[in-house]
């Protein structure tokens, strides 16, 4: 209260921080350092707490010479207060003695009091003890008064079987007993317990057996009445599983076992349909009493039925589950996988048909929570099933990769045995024949490994060499004989060991890479035909985001990414095949020069050797391939083989350039004829013959460019061997005489 009466002088507004921090309760300086020092440095705070300092002392010095008077006089009033103090103590001390037996008096006091409390609450609790016992006395006696009303012997009824109970003395009976369970489990321990318990259990025992013939006696007469009597009685001593248990043993049991034969259903192809079809007419024939009394069935009624009852989930599911288990133990057996993909639909369209006459979402969950449920679940062993189909698509897909680069079967969409297979083998995953819903993640990661595997198929073709020789895989041994040649020096026991395993060399033709490219163009067309046939087979496990499906998207990608080294090869080898017959332009001038051959008219043979490969390409491929690959090979092989061509003739005409020249200076110099520079009768010459049968050798060949719908100025050199020729060809005819 002090502090908030004091005012502290006001500083100037230079200062970095507020004066009023120094009167807060919680002041505290660690605090207030740490704050100035975010604005300011430690120098400048010391200034202005020094500054504000001497403020305070100014203003202290006023106030002291404002009240000086009263300030001399404070040591003065003081004077005399110890006296004062010290006569205060001696009645203090006594007061304190006093409040301290009166606090022992009252404690004394609450002691008793807790003492008598606690004696209290034990009568109490002896007392609620006693009236329990008396109770579960009373209770023994109404019970046994009221069997022994129903019996008409001197015995005691607890001591001979007595003749079944009626359904409304059961209810009184159920009553009273679950009050007597209800304080003899609140009684458990005591020793006069022990002694009545003998009687209780006798009473329990023909409260069960009147139960049990009363509800067999409803179930055999379809008497409602009684049913509903009884189950209610049931359910009064909390023995519901009791009731359901006895449903099951004796009257499913016996049905499920009539039924469930394993000889009637392999005797028959459509023994196990059958065989659940009946078991199905179970329920709307033996239990439409049991669900309308306990309100299972549409047609019961509501307001009278008996709660707390699942029969078809406690009763007849796990006695269906045993016989199954028991009596068809094959029925489980994944040996042979498309007899256990038959068995495993038919089960489970069986069990989706059960669940439809549970009648009821909350009676569906109790059967899916049921351990017999999830028994019968595992017992079909998916995992073997799987990999049993692993092993027979992987296999059959391996063995097509490996066993060389066949022809596919007749009537396939493909050219290559591989390419067939791998596309067969993922429809096969997604085929109605092999897919289970419950397998969908393991059968979509096999579809991608199968791309996979023939991703790795295409790009290993391309390390293979190319050779024409033929459309088969050629095995050649890299060694020929016993012991490597190159071997002089070594482990004797190594050279002793036998002859080198040879080593098969794989080659491929061109043909087969064309087969490839094709395969790959028709199988990155029908994958989006695989994921039309995907998408409802996942939409089945309730799988609908199809748009974060990207790993098929990228195994398409990885196809594609192939195609383009493919074509590389091809034209590459068509390039080499081409330019191996264009390459017989050096022998032009042998046929012409000394020979005295007649003119040229036509082209070389050798041009139609060398278009020979791409005239195949057009009219043997264009089923297979898209136009517009055959359009891009032509072009790249054309423009590869023109371009070395036009060395070629380059190399020529400046040969046979470089031959007129010599003889020329050698005429010169003899001052003589050249030997048969021109022809008889002042004809042609050799080397203008040679330059003429080139020109229509280039001729010839741009026109069978464009036969073939190519253009020639699409074709990389040509343009400009077809501009030499012309040249040559001008100057040939210009020399005639």
């Amino acid at each position: 209260m002090e502090k908030s009466r004091m005012n502290l002088p006001k500083g100037p507004d230079t200062l970095c921080f507020d004066k009023d921090e120094f009167m807060k309760e919680d002041f505290d300086v660690d605090h207030f350092v740490s704050d100035c020092r975010k604005r300011v440095q430690l120098e400048e705070l010391r200034g202005d707490l020094e500054l504000y300092y001497r403020l305070l002392k100014t203003a202290m010095v006023e106030l002291i010479n404002k009240d000086y008077a009263d300030f001399v006089n404070l040591s003065t009033n003081l004077v005399g207060m110890d006296k004062a103090l010290n006569q205060l103590s001696v009645p203090l001390g006594q007061l304190r003695e006093e409040v301290l037996s009166l606090r022992s008096s009252v404690s004394e006091g609450i002691r008793a009091v807790d003492e008598r409390m606690c004696k209290q609450e034990d009568i109490r609790k002896k007392k609620m003890c006693v009236l329990r016992l008396i109770q579960v006395i009373r209770s023994v006696e109404k019970i046994e008064k009221i069997l022994n009303s129903q019996s008409s012997k001197e015995t005691s009824v607890l001591e001979a079987s007595s003749p079944l109970l009626t359904g409304q003395i059961l209810e009184r009976i159920a009553t009273e007993f679950n009050q007597l369970q209800f304080h003899a489990v609140q009684s458990k321990g005591m020793p006069l317990l022990d002694k009545v318990r003998p009687r209780i259990a006798g009473i329990t025992a023909m409260l069960q057996q009147s139960l049990e013939g009363l509800l067999l006696e409803g179930l055999q007469t379809s008497n409602v009445d009684i049913i509903r009597h009884c189950l209610r009685t049931y359910a009064t001593i909390d023995k519901t599983r009791d009731a359901e248990a006895l449903v099951g043993q004796v009257l499913v049991k016996p049905y499920v076992d009539e039924v469930i034969v394993e000889q009637i259903v392999e005797s028959d192809p459509n023994g196990l349909q059958i065989m659940y079809d009946k078991l199905l007419e179970f329920v709307p024939h033996h239990c439409r009493l049991l669900r309308e009394v306990t309100g299972g069935a549409i047609s019961s009624e509501k307001g009278n039925s008996v709660p707390g009852y699942d029969f078809l989930v406690n009763s007849v599911w796990p006695e269906i589950v045993r016989g199954l288990e028991e009596k068809l133990p094959s029925l489980f057996n994944p040996g042979n996988p498309d007899a256990f993909h038959e068995k495993y639909t038919v089960s489970m369209d069986f069990v989706r048909a059960f669940e439809q006459q549970c009648g009821t979402q909350a009676s569906v969950r109790r059967l899916r929570a049921h351990p017999a449920y999830h028994s019968f679940s595992n017992k079909w062993n998916l995992p073997v099933y799987f990999q049993i189909r692993f092993r027979e698509i992987a296999g059959s897909l391996e063995a097509a990769l490996t066993a060389g680069l066949e022809d596919a079967p007749a009537g396939s969409s493909f050219c290559l045995l591989a390419s067939h297979r791998t596309w067969s083998s993922l429809q096969r995953c997604w085929s109605d024949e092999m897919f289970l819903p419950v397998l969908a993640h393991r059968l979509w990661r096999l579809t991608l490994q199968i791309l996979a595997r023939y991703s790795v198929f295409v790009s290993e073709l391309l390390l293979r060499p190319i050779s024409n020789e033929s459309a088969k895989d050629i095995k050649k041994p890299l060694v020929t004989g016993g012991k490597d040649p190159s071997v002089t020096q070594g482990n004797s026991e190594d050279q002793a060991s036998g002859p080198v395993e040879t080593r098969p060399v794989a080659s491929i033709s061109s043909t087969q890479l064309m087969y490839v490219v094709a395969d790959l163009d028709k199988l990155q067309e029908q994958l989006p035909e695989l994921l039309e046939t995907i998408k409802p087979k996942l939409e089945m496990i309730g799988f609908k985001n199809f748009s974060s499906i990207s790993a098929l998207e990228d195994s398409q990608t990885s196809l594609s990414a192939c195609a383009p080294a493919l074509s590389d090869r091809i034209i590459q080898d068509l390039s080499e095949s081409c330019f191996g017959y264009l390459k017989s332009a050096l022998e032009v001038p042998r046929l012409y020069r000394r020979t005295n051959k007649e003119v040229p008219t036509t082209a070389s043979s050798y041009v139609d050797s060398a278009l020979k490969p791409f005239r195949q390409l057009q009219s043997g491929h264009k089923d297979k391939l898209r136009q517009a690959v055959i359009r891009q090979w032509l072009e790249g092989a054309l423009s590869e083989s023109t371009h070395k061509y036009y060395e070629t003739v380059s190399d020529v005409l400046n040969s046979v350039k470089k031959m007129e020249e010599s003889l020329k200076r050698l005429k010169q110099a003899r001052k003589t004829t050249p030997a048969n520079p021109i022809g008889p009768g002042g004809g042609m010459s050799d080397d203008d013959k040679i330059r003429l049968q080139l020109a229509l050798d280039v001729e010839y060949l741009g026109e069978q460019i464009q036969k073939m719908g190519l253009a020639t100025k699409d074709i990389k050199s040509f343009p400009a061997l077809a501009e030499l020729v012309a040249a040559t060809k001008d100057q040939a005819t210009a020399e005639q005489p």
